[in-house]
């Protein structure tokens, strides 16, 4: 999946670098932080601010939950020791079960919610940001094109930082661009383990994504679609897409859309960028 027939993932990769390096620059600072989740798309950005700022500024925070897996930590272990960066390892379980015995009037005692899913989120976020806060540092959202446009993510949470560096990919083209990283280094920097694992948000027990969307390669086609050829509905659905799946989309796509009024500046790559003029790097 190209984003346009002109530009191929070496002068994506180019053009991500080149402006988060400069919006580093305008900003006056030099350091960044991420969280590292063991998943593809946080270790794209890493990699990709350590090409921009150079590893001596980039640091990661590891925050697994009760629900993470442990190869979610030792991926994220193996890729920061790949890229040369320093991290932090900060267990969120505590501070979750305390703020569920304050909230728990809130919860149905056995009933699981997407609010716990969303606290853990929130948690994370504000650890990060405490992080910025403290060293002078600029945090580096991870969230992708697909997940934006469906509204997969969390306000406050994981959809929070300074600058969303990937929010112009779809999740197949993060996969392009992380294969590529390791191509142009000539070395394994991100793990073969976080490339080919199932993505998932640990928020829950053996979750994954495709639990909440349909599976990637049958979301970013019809998002590409819709949103890069301005195809309608109907338009995708006569190019032989199934119309239940079309319309599935659309409307997770509708219900995203206060989502994306709130998320910070994103770095453009396409000409169809999810975000106003005004939110565009």
């Amino acid at each position: 999946m190209i984003l346009e027939p002109s530009r191929d993932i070496a002068e994506v990769h180019d053009l991500i670098v080149g402006k988060l390096r400069d919006y580093f620059a305008g900003a006056g600072l030099k350091k960044a932080v991420l969280g590292l989740s063991g998943g593809i798309d946080s270790a794209l950005v890493a990699a990709l601010a350590v090409d921009a700022l150079g590893a001596e500024n980039v640091h990661g925070i590891l925050m697994p939950s009760g629900y993470s897996s442990l190869g979610s930590v030792t991926d994220s272990v193996e890729l920061a020791n790949n890229l040369d960066i320093g991290y932090d390892i900060i267990p969120i379980e505590k501070i979750y079960k305390r703020a569920m015995i304050e909230m728990i009037k809130f919860f149905e005692l056995g009933k699981w919610h997407v609010a716990q899913e969303n606290l853990q989120a929130r948690i994370r976020g504000t650890i990060l940001m405490t992080w910025a806060n403290r060293f002078n540092a600029l945090l580096l959202n991870t969230s992708n094109k697909s997940e934006l446009f469906t509204g997969y993510g969390t306000l406050y949470g994981d959809l929070c930082g300074a600058v969303m560096v990937i929010a112009d990919l779809y999740k197949l083209q993060v996969y392009e661009l992380s294969r590529y990283e390791n191509i142009l280094h000539g070395q394994e920097l991100i793990p073969e383990s976080i490339l080919t694992k199932a993505p998932s948000a640990e928020l829950r027990p053996n979750q994954k994504d495709s639990d909440s969307l349909p599976e990637y390669e049958h979301l970013d086609p019809v998002l590409h679609a819709l949103c890069e050829e301005d195809l309608t509905p109907e338009q995708v659905v006569e190019r032989g897409t199934d119309a239940a799946l079309v319309d599935r989309i659309v409307r997770l796509k509708k219900g995203a859309a206060f989502k994306v009024l709130q998320i910070p500046p994103v770095i453009v790559v396409g000409s169809h960028p999810i975000v106003p003029a005004f939110k565009q790097i």
